[in-house]
């Protein structure tokens, strides 16, 4: 039960005790199982690029599935109301349909082992390093926001103290991830993708159940305004939705933001990269989508349900918006399934913190350490560079999963990151890819000016000087901002360097592909198979239902 007005105990049974520690056991277990497949630095940063589809897919979207989703996003649904759904179905499953079929075939098809290293074949080295130090940076922070969301929710179980909690639960992802690479973290992804969905559903229906059903939440929120219960209310220019307007969602959210996150963040390309062949590669962030538009039914609408449930939720003396999820299944679950719900929690955490350090080990060992600091050494040194790495990725993140702290809705926090980091990011691949004369070094000066210009508006907002209607609405406008003087600047760069040639940008640009994405045999055959194995079938089925969710919230209102 809640026992304190701002402290949330758990209480668990034996049984509940008993199924997080098989829970653990099996973790750990398929880290021992997969330590003998890795003997190449191929095989642990890249899974030796033998994975299948369904494999790869479910990963994708399973390392995704971290404390972003399960907390951040359930505060979002607490803080914010229904429009948070954006971010799923206007925000991220376009952009994952366009990584798998229009970015996959570049980053699989030159065979490039990281994101960084497409940008230093397409532009120059201090492009290349730039990115590199950005991406690793930012893997550990968002590898120390799900470290401290998993630490806190063993501090709540066990009532262990929080730094401590924080040193126990990176021990214990860095033992798998250091035993079988990324094929364990893969692996581990998997089931946890199922332990996450059988840890939701049951609060899912007592939620809906305790509220009436999903009409019956709409009804009762309704007195808080139409802004909570509708999606598109109050997104025109002079409206009040606090999560922004129309122009920040369409252009900051769906386009810079989160073509930046999904096109660009290693952490969930690396799950593509490590398919076994080209086909599978492009299928897998696309098979991640279909979970991706019923999330918000499993995640955001319990967060709404909190505000019933939990009277008090991000108000002063009452729990923070960040236990919504926590909260309601403390209170509502039995033994037995309280156990089975907290270790699809703990599942989800190990999950987003894995894919980060999993990225970070790679990113820093081939684009950092091979490149520029030992290069030229034997691919044993490599992968033992990258087990030192993950160690080191590890005890860095402990340090930035305090810095998670300080924020009541941590999805804030991780947008303002995304805003820093990925928009620039995402430019240079953009304008590289499509953009043949663009300078050699104008990436360096995309990336550089995005970024210090993202900074600057988060500073400007933080004092008051530029007004936006939530931290939300800040990261649309600056995403979009950022990615236009980001843009200038390339332009500018490029009078003042010179493009690559055609045979330079051979494979790296549009019309000079050298390599052609073979059709699986099914494609060429016809009929239903086909439609299973391919790409843009998949994507546009996928963008339907996009569609058709948009089109049931607005009936059940």
């Amino acid at each position: 039960m809640i026992l304190a007005a701002e402290t949330l105990t758990l209480q668990l049974g034996g049984l509940d005790i008993a199924l997080l520690v098989i829970y653990f056991t099996f973790v750990i277990g398929i880290g021992f199982a997969l330590k003998r497949l890795v003997t190449t630095s191929v095989d642990f940063f890249l899974s030796g690029r033998s994975l299948p589809a369904w494999v790869t897919g479910i990963a994708f979207i399973s390392a995704n599935l971290g404390a972003i989703e399960i907390l951040g996003m359930a505060a979002s649904g607490a803080q914010y109301g229904i429009s948070i759904v954006h971010y799923y179905w206007i925000g991220a499953v376009p952009a994952m349909i366009f990584l798998g079929i229009v970015m996959m075939p570049f980053y699989y098809g030159s065979k490039v082992r990281s994101v960084p290293e497409y940008l230093v074949r397409r532009y120059d080295r201090k492009t290349h390093l730039v990115n590199a130090i950005i991406f690793v940076l930012s893997s550990i922070l968002i590898a120390g926001v799900n470290l401290y969301a998993l630490a806190a929710v063993l501090d709540v179980l066990l009532g262990i103290p929080l730094p401590i909690a924080v040193v126990v639960s990176a021990l214990f992802v860095l033992s798998y991830i250091l035993l079988g690479g990324l094929t364990s973290a893969i692996y581990n992804e998997v089931m946890q993708f199922f332990v996450i969905c059988a840890g939701l559903i049951p609060i899912v229906i007592v939620a809906l159940n305790e509220v009436g059903g999903i009409e019956g939440l709409f009804q009762k929120l309704s007195v808080t305004g139409p802004n909570f219960t509708h999606p598109w209310s109050g997104l025109e220019f002079g409206g009040d939705n606090p999560i922004g307007d129309w122009v920040g969602l369409v252009f900051g959210l769906s386009f810079c933001l989160s073509f930046g996150y999904w096109t660009t963040n290693f952490a969930e390309v690396q799950r593509a990269m490590s398919a076994k062949d080209d086909n599978a590669a492009r299928l897998t962030p696309i098979i991640g989508s279909y979970p991706k538009i019923i999330i918000p039914f499993a995640i955001v609408i319990p967060g709404m349900a909190a505000v019933l449930l939990l009277p008090g939720i991000g108000e002063s003396g009452g729990l923070p918006y960040n236990d919504a999820i926590p909260g309601l299944m403390n209170k509502y679950l039995p033994t037995g399934v309280l156990g089975v719900a907290i270790t699809g929690l703990l599942a989800a955490f190990m999950a987003g913190m894995a894919a980060n350090i999993s990225s970070f080990n790679a990113v820093w060992t081939y684009d950092i350490w091979q490149n520029y600091i030992r290069p030229g050494r034997p691919d044993r040194y490599y992968l033992q560079v990258g087990r030192y790495t993950t160690i080191a990725g590890v005890f860095v993140g402990i340090g930035t999963a305090f810095l998670a702290a300080g924020y009541s809705n941590i999805n804030n926090y991780i947008q303002t990151l995304f805003s820093f980091f990925n928009v620039p990011i995402f430019l240079a691949f953009i304008v590289g890819m499509f953009w043949k004369g663009a300078g050699r070094s104008s990436g360096f000066w995309g990336m550089l000016v995005g970024t210090l210009t993202s900074f600057g508006i988060f500073v400007l907002y933080q004092f008051g000087v530029l007004p936006f209607r939530s931290d939300l609405g800040e990261n649309q406008w600056a995403a979009i901002i950022a990615f236009l003087v980001g843009l200038v600047a390339m332009v500018i760069a490029t009078r003042f360097s010179e493009p690559k040639t055609d045979e330079e940008l051979e494979g790296l640009v549009y019309g000079r592909q050298t390599y052609v994405v073979a059709a699986a045999p099914t494609e060429r055959a016809g009929g239903i198979a086909a439609l299973v194995k391919s790409p843009v079938a998949l994507g546009a089925m996928s963008l339907a239902l996009c569609v058709v969710a948009y089109v049931y919230i607005e009936l059940v209102n």
